[in-house]
């Protein structure tokens, strides 16, 4: 079956050697994505095929030549290689459990969150004149970058080398940071919070990063208007929010802090 597969999207190739060169990657870059990613590349007209956004081919007749193709195979093999390693990890738990773990880990922040470890921004390439500038719309596309990223890995290196980088990246980090334990969503009960009682929103800053690319840890601070913050550690944003946004709630919890809270309006 996976043979057969990768045979049909070979076959069906249509981005040519020839329309990638003297465009895109330089050797230096493909040498440090390489570096970044972990493998040699074999083919490297894949990992330059992964960073393509639809939007860049807009003006140019090469639309198959987006990443799009590529993010469908890498998502097919992702949740794959997700699935067997938490059914492995965790013998003993339902399936309901490791439905809702796997789904912490492919969703869009989380695989959004490993692009930005592994600077993917750096060597995209995107239309400048980008309809969607959102939050939103720029972690679909650099998670749907990580996604074409492990198609092209699979394509070139393998299901083996797709593992290694995919538990390497992705897994290992979630794991080992429990926050596949942490069952409550506390920047949603905040946000709930604060709009009840009409206080400002939360706002969220980035205030410490540390550590190299593949081992990073984020400090975050939340803040509800001008009278109190909360701060949060962990190894990606998103958990650091989450435990940013629990700290505030503890303060919060305490009637005193909600009475100051109330007078600050």
């Amino acid at each position: 079956m996976i043979s057969r597969l990768k045979s049909f999207f070979r076959k069906r190739k249509k981005l040519k050697d020839s329309f990638l060169s003297d465009k895109f990657l330089t050797t230096e870059q493909l040498t440090e994505l390489e570096k970044r990613i972990g493998f040699s590349f074999i083919d490297k007209s894949y990992y330059i095929q992964a960073l393509i956004h639809r939007s860049y081919l807009e003006k140019i007749d090469e639309k198959d030549s987006s990443n799009e193709r590529l993010e469908f195979l890498g998502d097919a093999v992702l949740n794959l290689i997700v699935a067997n390693y938490l059914f492995d990890k965790f013998p003993d738990e339902d399936e309901g459990f490791l439905t809702k773990v796997r789904a912490k880990l492919v969703n869009r922040y989380t695989l959004s969150e490993c692009a930005e470890k592994l600077n993917l921004n750096e060597f995209l390439f995107l239309n400048k004149n980008l309809n969607d500038k959102t939050d939103r719309g720029i972690k679909t596309i650099q998670s749907d970058a990580f996604e074409a990223i492990i198609g092209a890995l699979f394509l070139d290196l393998g299901l083996e080398a797709c593992k290694k980088f995919i538990v390497k990246i992705l897994i290992k980090p979630f794991i080992e940071s429990g926050e596949y334990l942490v069952d409550q969503n506390y920047k949603s009960q905040l946000l709930e919070y604060v709009q009840s009682e009409k206080l400002d929103l939360p706002t969220y800053q980035i205030i410490k990063e540390e550590g190299p690319h593949h081992d990073r840890t984020f400090t975050i601070q939340v803040k509800v208007g001008d009278s109190f913050t909360g701060i949060g550690v962990g190894k990606n944003k998103k958990s650091a929010e989450q435990e940013a946004a629990k700290n505030i709630l503890k303060k919060i919890s305490n009637s005193d802090v909600q009475n100051k809270l109330k007078a600050d309006i």
